[in-house]
């Protein structure tokens, strides 16, 4: 993970900047938010950013966006108060830690805030052959296309391949071509001079110069626009990129990886996606399958996951029951791993008692998990119980608004999570500033709101 530390690298910072290069973090530092913007732009690009309070948090993060960089910060200090944590917060931090460090909250937020450590776990036959395909092309420089349904791991695999590949120790950048409107994404990709555009206040790198050397990976590469594909089509080809308003080409040394959820194929029929483009994207195939067709990897996945966020939020990983397991690999998972991945988080912070049992794993809106296609490996006793519990769950919000249900979910949820706003914010599967906004909504009707990390409920929401 790339960290960019901004301010005077001191003291108890200096500390913490190196318990996080204990766990893996390659550091660069400067002292001004305005030198972080400018690194930043060049292309010297970060995965988080750990800024003293003292710095303007909020003219930092409003630079980079004006520049579309979109990178994580959390804040940190000595001798801050409350307010201090507070302020910072507001001002769009993820999260505070305050020195000096701890090195257990360190790995914590790192793992949180900007997670890139994801292991690729299987043990189902069908996924097992995938890997092996993978393994065999990942040294290789040909572009490779994943494909599979949305939350099926696509970019775990994009950086499996790049860690085995002979650019593992260059970097590994990801644009996600669905989140960037299309007048933007060409300078998202290619970059631009200064005065290219009403806007653009200084020259910009763009992913393709940042990834130079490493692997770029055009995430839900579907959602191009048309327009758009010629010129990433050219430089696929030639290996040269055009700055918006520049006047030369620039070379690039990058290996290309993409990913679609959709039918490229039938894209090209509708004529929404080049054909010519197609071919030079998928020189090798590698199709995940859903979750649902791989259930040997259900168990060991969830596993996983309990001990991850057992770790995180600093409870005891409690073992998951026979009958959770089996509840687990008969429901259908829509969402596939991403889905499975926030059910187990829930479950660590529901389960009470030595095991995690069917009664903790909840979909986002409480309910049970719902049996799917494989049903036939889950006993009676395990339907019965959870038809039960469907009932009891169903009876007790009968009579309430949509908008007691969902305040009743937020605050129960934000409970669990001992206040932690970004722990809650995840597994709500909602943005921080939308419970931010819904935290202060409920302290202006009087509401007692959970203060941030002691599940006690507070006054108000000032503190947050």
């Amino acid at each position: 993970m790339r960290l960019l530390v901004v301010g005077r690298l001191s003291g108890q910072l200096a500390t913490a900047v190196k318990m996080a290069m204990a766990h893996g973090a390659k550091v660069q530092h400067v002292e001004r938010g305005d030198q972080a913007t400018e690194q930043l732009r060049r292309g010297q690009g970060a995965d988080l950013l750990m800024v003293d309070y003292r710095v303007d948090i909020a003219a930092l993060i409003a630079a980079n966006e004006n520049e579309r960089i979109h990178v994580p910060v959390v804040a940190c200090g000595v001798d801050a108060d409350a307010t201090d944590a507070a302020n910072a917060i507001r001002a769009g931090a993820k999260e505070f830690i305050p020195l000096p460090p701890e090195a257990d909250l360190i790995a914590a937020v790192l793992s949180a805030v900007a997670d890139d450590e994801r292991p690729l776990i299987s043990a189902d036959p069908s996924m097992k052959a995938v890997i092996q395909l993978a393994d065999q092309v990942a040294r290789s420089e040909a572009s490779i296309l994943i494909t599979g349904e949305s939350g099926v791991g696509k970019e775990v695999m994009a950086r499996y391949l790049h860690a085995g590949s002979k650019r593992a120790e260059r970097p590994f950048i990801s644009v996600n071509c669905a989140a960037i409107p299309d007048n933007l994404l060409e300078s998202e990709l290619f970059g631009h001079e200064k005065g290219a555009f009403t806007g653009a206040m200084a020259r910009r790198i763009g992913k393709f110069e940042e990834a130079d050397g490493g692997t770029l990976l055009l995430d839900e590469i579907s959602e191009m626009d048309v327009r758009l594909q010629a010129k990433l089509l050219r430089a696929i080809q030639e290996r040269v990129i055009d700055r918006v308003g520049g006047t030369k080409p620039v070379p690039v040394n990058i290996r290309i990886i993409a990913t679609s959820n959709r039918d490229l194929a039938k894209s090209v029929a509708e004529g929404t996606f080049r054909e010519d483009l197609l071919y030079r994207l998928n020189v090798v195939n590698l199709r995940l399958p859903a979750l649902r067709e791989r259930p040997g990897d259900i168990a060991v996945l969830a596993d996983h996951f309990v001990k991850k966020y057992a770790a995180a939020n600093g409870v005891p990983v409690r073992p998951i029951s026979g009958d959770a397991k089996r509840a687990l690999i008969s429901h259908r998972w829509n969402g596939n791993v991403r889905e499975l991945e926030n059910a187990m988080h829930r479950a660590v912070l529901l389960a009470v008692g030595p095991e995690i049992d069917v009664e903790a794993i909840r979909l986002p809106d409480g309910q049970p998990l719902a049996m799917g296609t494989h049903g036939a490996a889950a006993d009676a006793g395990v339907a019965g119980r959870a038809a039960h519990v469907a009932d009891t769950v169903t009876r007790a919000h009968v009579g309430q608004t949509v908008a007691q249900m969902e305040k009743t979910l937020i605050l129960d949820t934000l409970s669990h999570c001992l206040g932690n706003r970004t722990h809650a914010a995840n597994i709500l599967g909602i943005s921080i500033r939308t419970l931010r906004n819904k935290l202060n909504e409920y302290a202006d009707e009087g509401t007692s709101i959970p203060a941030p990390q002691s599940g006690i409920a507070a006054s108000g929401y000032a503190a947050a």
